[in-house]
């Protein structure tokens, strides 16, 4: 999730637990600078921006080494902060669930986050929010303004952190009965259609649970669904919904059988990833993150070179990064259940099915 979420949750369960001991200002404070902790990973060099993609939210995300900090930290802060040198274990207590509910709610979006590292060291990513959500945000970000302006510890305030917690809480709750409702409706929306994918992903829409992508994988394409919690029930002979259908190149990646990066892309994307040629370079992306073809994660492995085709060390590939001017309306209107075809993604199927397969290998 985004660093202001991240500090205004670490700082209401902060001043949930430790806001009667020293105050709410304090405790605030002190939990929203733990909430952000994790993510100081960024500051870790990697060989190249591949390593920097897939090992991001790696170990300082593990709920086993927020185990082994928390009582590091803990007996730093209560050397620190006077009011916590009586209360050992609710201070180890605060640290650790600071620190590890930073993990957990990144792990619901789609990105992957290494929680069970070093025991496991496959990412866990739900996919059910979006990394900005304003819904799960703002009654967070409102108990935490109303701590920091509050000099003293009272009832109402110890209730509104818990509402806010609770309500939370509930809504990636929701948001998962909600992802699973979307993938079940999009296998039946396939099955009409007469496409079978290997597998189905739904993910939220940019800030909101209302609109979804749902991403059908097979191994030559990909189908793209865009369904929202008011479309219409569909009349009887109508077209249930539009489907957006691209390939996904393994003619190219089949160049590619010795490529550490591309190994790492498949494993991190779980698979939900296609290649492309541009501009004489074979550029990966995964599908998971952007919509077609504003992929926000897109790396150029390979060149063509007079012997064939050249891996290359791994380069991130700003082709393709902005979305068309008229996505901003069309996801309102889909939002609102419109059926509205979306005019950018229509125009790149068509370029595509202009475009001659032809195996590089």
């Amino acid at each position: 999730m985004d660093s202001l979420t991240q500090f205004v949750l670490g700082a209401v369960v902060s001043t949930a637990c430790l806001g009667k001991s020293i105050g709410p200002r304090k405790a605030a404070v002190v939990g929203g600078l733990l909430g952000t902790l994790p993510d100081l990973d960024v500051f870790i060099p990697f060989d190249d921006p591949v390593d920097a993609f897939v090992l991001h939210r790696g170990w300082t995300h593990s709920l086993f080494t927020h185990a082994i900090a928390a009582p590091v930290i803990g007996e730093c802060l209560m050397r620190l902060v006077r009011g916590l040198r009586d209360h050992r274990t609710m201070v180890w207590l605060t640290v650790f669930l600071c620190l590890s509910t930073h993990a957990l709610i990144d792990a619901m979006t789609i990105y992957g986050t290494r929680i069970f590292w070093p025991f496991s060291n496959d990412p866990v990513g739900v996919g059910s929010v979006f990394i900005i959500d304003p819904v799960y945000t703002l009654p967070l970000l409102g108990v935490t303004i109303w701590a920091l302006v509050r000099r003293d510890w009272t009832e109402r305030l110890r209730r509104g952190l818990i509402a806010a917690l609770v309500f939370s809480t509930g809504y990636l709750g929701l948001s998962m009965v909600l992802q699973s409702h979307m993938e079940t409706r999009a296998r039946e929306i396939f099955a009409q259609a007469g496409i079978q994918p290997d597998r189905v992903l739904a993910l939220a829409g940019p800030f909101n649970t209302v609109l979804w992508k749902v991403i059908g994988l097979e191994e030559d394409s990909y189908h793209n669904l865009y369904l929202s919690l008011l479309d219409e029930p569909a009349s009887e002979g109508t077209q249930v919904a539009r489907i957006y259908t691209h390939p996904r190149r393994p003619d190219l990646t089949a160049c590619l059988d010795d490529s550490d990066a591309l190994a790492k892309l498949e494993w991190f994307s779980r698979g939900y990833f296609k290649a492309e040629e541009l501009d004489g370079k074979l550029i990966v992306s995964d599908l998971r993150m952007g919509m077609t073809p504003a992929y926000v994660f897109r790396f150029a492995l390979a060149e063509h070179a007079e012997t064939g085709v050249k891996v290359i060390a791994p380069e991130r590939s700003m082709t393709h990064r902005t979305i068309s001017g008229d996505d901003g309306s069309w996801l309102i209107d889909r939002l609102k259940g419109l059926d509205i075809e979306r005019k950018s993604e229509r125009l790149v199927v068509r370029e595509e099915n202009q475009v001659e397969m032809i195996a590089s290998c």
